[in-house]
């Protein structure tokens, strides 16, 4: 039992590290500043970053060792969420791309937007 969920979670990391690259892109062809590393070949970890505009940030790590979700603005630490609650966190993020909201002027920005 415990392989078999071992797997499943693998399996799961990996899936979520493929979307983070895929909202990257995304974000980026948008006019957003937007990164997704990862380490190695095996896609068992990744950090995402997004730059909202207005020195507002938002950071998303994966790994195996858990799930984490920052939210910063002028280098303070807003909100950070974990596991469950950050990656709901992160689809109201790709719910905004979807809705194509746009930055504006050339500066990533998303007008009274609070990400809860």
């Amino acid at each position: 039992m415990f392989v078999r969920l071992a797997e499943q979670h693998r399996q799961f990391v990996h899936d979520l590290v493929m979307n983070l690259q895929a909202l990257a892109t995304v974000l980026e062809k948008r006019g957003y500043l937007a990164s997704c590393y990862t380490c190695g070949g095996q896609m068992n970890s990744a950090s995402f970053m997004v730059s909202l505009g207005n020195n507002h940030l938002i950071r998303f790590l994966v790994s195996d060792y858990g799930i984490t979700w920052t939210e910063m603005r002028d280098d303070r630490e807003l909100m950070k969420l974990e596991g469950a609650e950050a990656i709901a966190q992160l689809q109201d993020l790709a719910n905004l791309i979807k809705y194509q909201i746009q930055p504006s002027e050339g500066h990533p920005q998303v007008n009274n937007l609070v990400l809860t």
